[in-house]
């Protein structure tokens, strides 16, 4: 199995951050891999949306990325399921408040099957590099505030 969690606090309330997070079309603002992003089916930021991804993968190509929101708890928890793409990860942000922010968790999971299961250092080495973007996710919130 292939894992990767990141954390970061940001100076921002966790209703601001869930928010922002479930709000699948601000994707383009803090992780530069996605190239578009619109609400393909279900109740936008709520346990059933469906957000149509294209992102820049190997080689310069563009590829899906679509996920599902399963998990929906406000202020707290946002759990998705990729979808559509090469791989197809479970993830979720974990938010905890502060008198001063909110300290957002995220991680990525992934059980490869078949011909995924030969490159697992280089999925894992791909699952980091999402997580470790939630120090754009930083940026992005506090320049905001």
């Amino acid at each position: 199995m292939a894992h990767a969690e990141n954390e970061v606090f940001i100076r921002r309330n966790t209703r601001d951050v869930y928010d922002f997070l479930a709000n699948g079309l601000n994707n383009p603002l803090w992780r530069p891999g996605v190239t578009q992003v619109r609400l393909a089916s279900g109740p936008a930021s709520g346990v059933g949306a469906v957000y149509s991804q294209r992102m820049a993968g190997p080689g310069g190509r563009s590829i899906d990325g679509d996920y599902q929101i399963n998990v929906a708890e406000p202020g707290v928890r946002l759990g998705f399921d990729v979808v559509a793409g090469p791989a197809r990860p479970t993830g979720s942000f974990a938010l905890s408040g502060h008198d001063a922010g909110t300290t957002v968790s995220f991680s990525l999971t992934l059980e490869p099957k078949g011909l995924m299961k030969l490159m697992g250092p280089m999925v894992t080495k791909a699952m980091q590099a999402e997580v470790a973007q939630l120090e754009n996710l930083k940026r992005v919130l506090e320049q905001d505030s």
